[in-house]
């Protein structure tokens, strides 16, 4: 079955910088558009970027895209998020998520804290 499993979220000071991590099985990794989205507490889920299949295409949020960056490992089945200058308003829970067969599959996420 699909499942996706985020890792490296954690506590940093503002500025800092954390990079996630996505390992994803079940599903052909390497054919599939792969999203990161966030959700702070009470708010709605939010697309923070998104990486074609072949890695060659990528797009983000406009307030995110001069800070992180999404990235891919076919052969390991992995997609990252590299964020850098995290600001307090960047504190919530990271998923990565993969649309299989007209199904959205999401990870149990990973929890991002900046703070001072």
């Amino acid at each position: 079955q699909v499942q996706l499993v985020e890792s490296g979220g954690g506590s940093v000071q503002p500025g800092g910088s954390l990079r996630l991590s996505c390992l994803a099985s079940g599903f052909t990794f390497s054919d599939r558009l792969m999203r990161w989205y966030r959700q702070a507490p009470g708010t709605e889920r939010e697309m923070v970027a998104e990486i074609t299949y072949n890695g060659v295409a990528t797009y983000y949020r406009d307030d995110m895209k001069d800070r992180f960056t999404i990235s891919r490992d076919n052969a390991k089945k992995t997609v990252y998020l590299q964020m850098n200058r995290l600001k307090t308003q960047d504190t919530a829970v990271y998923y990565c998520s993969a649309r299989v067969s007209g199904t959205s599959y999401w990870g149990q996420g990973t929890q991002v804290t900046v703070s001072s």
